[in-house]
């Protein structure tokens, strides 16, 4: 895929949660990580995928027999749109160059600016798409730009993106090293670099901390994340409770929901953590 061309799974035209004002959220596929609670499992992998709506499905299964087994693993193609006489299996996956998304962001401009908002890139994984994203913002206008992002990419892409970009959600989940690579897949070092070189940035950025019971919202995780926030001089993070429908999508691709049900940490007991070392978190 060439530097101004990358593949997105949707585009939300009016948010109001993936940064300041009203937002374009853009989600770019492709995920290095592979958290079991992700709530966009079709923005893992870099593959166009097909999915499946629950809502109307008589389980006939003749999108199922048009579908493809790899590696002892069926999924949905293209021939399953055609299958399923209720329109119910959905592509998942674009190809947009850098020019033809900044031709339809800018037409809400208005809006967004009005708003004090502007686009956020998100995912997946944006870093992915350092190139692309340098491409696109210098065609939006001046618009707002924000990245959503795990921060797991070498600094120098990090800081690439990070140049061009207003404003950054910077996610943290496991502390731990070895916890983090058995369960997201990979090692946190370089997230915990890049997360200490934007501290250090004087970039506007807000830290958020999804609460996953029994993975992230156990009270050591979250002891050490708000150690960790202390000691880079942040006293807010945004935290963002388990939503129990996240595994539905998994279904609509075929695939297995592999989270295990734990007892969520007490809201109070989470703040109360944080405010240990200073640190003040809104629900969002």
């Amino acid at each position: 895929m060439s530097a101004k061309q990358a593949r997105i799974f949707s585009i939300e035209e009016f948010s109001t949660f993936d940064g300041p004002g009203i937002r374009m959220t853009v989600f770019l596929k492709g995920c290095p990580l592979r958290c079991p609670w992700c709530h966009n499992p079709e923005g893992q992998s870099f593959e166009i995928e097909y999915m499946r709506s629950p809502n109307g499905c008589v389980g006939c299964g003749a999108c199922e027999r048009a579908g493809d087994v790899r590696n002892g693993v069926l999924s949905l193609t293209e021939a399953s749109v055609a299958a399923c006489n209720r329109n119910l299996v959905r592509q998942s996956g674009e190809n947009i160059t850098a020019e033809a998304l900044a031709k339809r962001i800018l037409k809400n401009q208005r809006i967004l600016r009005t708003s004090g908002g502007g686009v956020t890139f998100s995912g997946g994984e944006p870093l992915l798409y350092a190139d692309f994203i340098t491409e696109c913002v210098p065609l939006l206008g001046g618009l707002s730009t924000a990245l959503q992002t795990s921060g797991y990419a070498d600094t120098g892409v990090f800081e690439r993106v990070l140049s061009v970009c207003d404003y950054v959600l910077y996610d943290l989940k496991i502390m731990d090293e070895e916890a983090h690579r058995k369960i997201c897949g990979v090692s946190n070092k370089q997230i915990l670099r890049n997360y200490r070189m934007l501290a250090e940035s004087g970039k506007d950025f807000v830290t958020r901390i999804p609460l996953i019971p029994g993975y992230t919202d156990t009270p050591d995780n979250l002891s050490a994340i708000a150690s960790f926030l202390r000691q880079n001089g942040v006293t807010y993070a945004e935290v963002l409770p388990y939503n129990q429908l996240a595994g539905a999508k998994y279904s609509s691709l075929l695939r297995p929901y592999s989270l295990v049900s734990h007892e969520a940490t007490e809201e109070e007991t989470v703040r109360a953590l944080f405010a240990a070392e200073g640190v003040t978190v809104k629900k969002m």
